[in-house]
């Protein structure tokens, strides 16, 4: 068997352990073990498998990757998202569908300190949802707001998808970031404009039309309700600003921000000392699912470097005369199809090996390639059948009904097609914010 057959051949064995409810780690980890020993012999395999570990846990660039985790996870703890959606709906009430936007824009405000789509949903799910029903909002309507938002949480920056894209394609963390902003907003945009549609379309109750809040709390003005967010603001402006001011390097900007989001929990009275545990607890769980699983990606990445299947794959589509825009086309469909089935962070670490070598071949900027990857693993998110946003709302709100969260989110799936399009017909829509650090 030829090293692109036996390249083949692993992926369709990865794809059906997958499928088979193997844990994507161990998937990953078997495949790449076997394959590069088939090609390269099982003593260096072997070395390989002893070294790769030692060599993630000392790269300095992984150690952002725990502390932005810690600081997404306090800032979730401390309620933080709360305060978020009421500022933003005291600042649009009067506004046709002021809860379904607000819930859409303190979603991107929380994934500015968060990182994670799934806990931007989880948290967001239980603060907006009752109080959209009990405005009057159809459940479906409710419920799509909030996954929609959701995906926010890993587009905005800091991303925890991000990161472990930086890790795998060795690009800096901090211009992956800078590429990523103006994309968010423009989704945040567009998400809402798809909501004020369906406000439109659906029939709805007249406080969910007119936006008055379903308790008939007093409205706030406008500089009271952005005092709410001053947490949020500062957590931003010193991450981020710290780190595109030069003042700090991406994990020593995590550091300060996780840092900052404990003594804001403890300082607003959000958080005990034990409450500060249970992060601590809750983010070595989620790092040592996320770096196991990287280690074992590592190792089928030098499995697919070894077949050199990229380069086959290029060399095909290049012979075939097909143009960059409709090889991206093509990879879009293939990762819109795959995010139906499989959770973001595997289809990065099992993908990325052979997509991002094939597009450079086609002059695709990496970091660009990699915000459209992003984009594409939010489309997963709130697709059926596994969307996790909309299985995590379900969770949350039982009440709601599985074919109400469908309808709800289908919708939303035109904001990002759209930015996509836009990407792709004006890349210095990704690239012009990190060329100014350049």
């Amino acid at each position: 068997m030829t090293p692109i057959e036996l390249s083949w051949a692993g992926i369709a064995i990865l794809i059906a352990m997958i499928l088979l409810r193997v844990p994507v780690a161990v998937a990953l980890g078997l495949v790449g073990y076997v394959g590069y020993a088939l090609i390269d012999g099982w003593h260096r395999a072997n070395l390989t498998v002893g070294a790769t570990p030692l060599e993630l846990a000392s790269a300095y660039t992984f150690s952002v990757v725990p502390l932005f985790t810690l600081m997404g996870t306090v800032a979730a703890s401390a309620g933080l998202s709360n305060d978020l959606f009421r500022a933003a709906n005291a600042v649009l009430r009067g506004t046709r569908g002021s809860l379904s936007i607000a819930s859409i824009f303190a979603s991107a405000l929380f994934g500015a300190v968060c990182g994670s789509s799934v806990a931007t949903a989880l948290t967001m799910s239980k603060v907006s949802i009752p109080q959209m029903l009990a405005a009057g909002y159809r459940p479906s309507l409710a419920a799509g707001s909030v996954a929609a938002g959701g995906t926010l949480g890993i587009l905005i920056p800091p991303s925890l998808i991000l990161m472990i894209y930086a890790i795998i394609a060795q690009l800096s963390v901090a211009e992956l970031f800078a590429a990523a902003l103006v994309p968010g907003l423009v989704l945040t945009a567009l998400y809402c404009l798809v909501a004020m549609v369906m406000i439109r379309r659906q029939p709805v109750s007249r406080e969910a039309v007119d936006g008055d809040a379903p308790t008939g709390e007093r409205r706030e003005s406008l500089l009271p309700a952005l005092a709410r967010v001053w947490h949020v603001v500062l957590l931003f402006a010193v991450t981020l600003g710290g780190i595109y001011s030069g003042w700090f390097t991406p994990t020593e900007a995590a550091a300060v921000g996780a840092f900052g989001a404990i003594l804001l929990g403890l300082g607003l009275r959000r958080m005990t000392l034990r409450g500060v545990g249970s992060s601590l607890l809750e983010t070595v769980r989620m790092v040592a699912s996320v770096i196991f699983i990287v280690m074992a990606s590592t190792m089928f990445s030098y499995f697919i470097v070894q077949t050199n299947v990229a380069g086959a794959i290029s060399q095909t589509l290049q012979s075939a005369g097909l143009s960059a825009t409709l090889v991206l086309a093509l990879l879009c469909v293939v990762y819109i199809a795959m995010g139906c089935f499989l959770e973001g962070i595997a289809m990065i670490l099992i993908t990325v090996p052979i997509t991002l070598p094939l597009v450079q071949s086609f002059g695709v900027d990496p970091v660009w390639f990699g915000i459209l990857l992003v984009v594409l693993i939010e489309i997963g998110l709130i697709t059926p059948p596994v969307g996790m946003n909309l299985f995590v709302i379900r969770a949350v709100s039982p009440g709601i009904s599985i074919m109400d969260l469908y309808r709800g989110a289908l919708p939303f799936l035109v904001a990002p097609l759209v930015l996509i399009v836009l990407m792709i017909a004006w890349p210095d829509m990704v690239l012009w914010l990190p060329s100014l650090l350049q």
